[in-house]
């Protein structure tokens, strides 16, 4: 579970909480690192000639990872929003799912 720090800096008043556990930038960095290794895979295979279904699959995974990763931290900029907000998200988020979806049915 995550612990939350609450400093005060001494030049300001406000107040800011820190995330020791899973902050953005390390979920952004493990995401990036993790999709980079399916990427590079899928290059290795496709210069060895290996079936395209395969490549295809690896870099089809390596882009829903990004898209569920974005889509969730989208949704909480987004949730505490007027009602407008989470429609347009959803418009979106079912627009960028029929972009990877129609090219492979096609």
């Amino acid at each position: 579970m995550a612990t939350k720090k609450t400093t005060k800096s001494s030049s300001s008043s406000t107040t800011r909480k820190t995330r020791s556990v899973w902050g953005l930038n390390k979920v952004s960095f493990w995401t990036i690192v993790a999709v980079t290794f399916l990427y590079a895979v899928a290059l290795v295979l496709s210069a060895c000639g290996v079936n395209s279904k395969v490549v295809s699959a690896l870099q089809g995974v390596a882009t829903a990872i990004m898209i569920i990763i974005v889509s969730i931290l989208a949704w909480r900029y987004v949730r505490p929003k007027p009602f407008v907000w989470k429609v347009l998200y959803v418009i979106c988020l079912l627009i960028v799912i029929a972009g990877i979806i129609v090219p492979l049915v096609v």
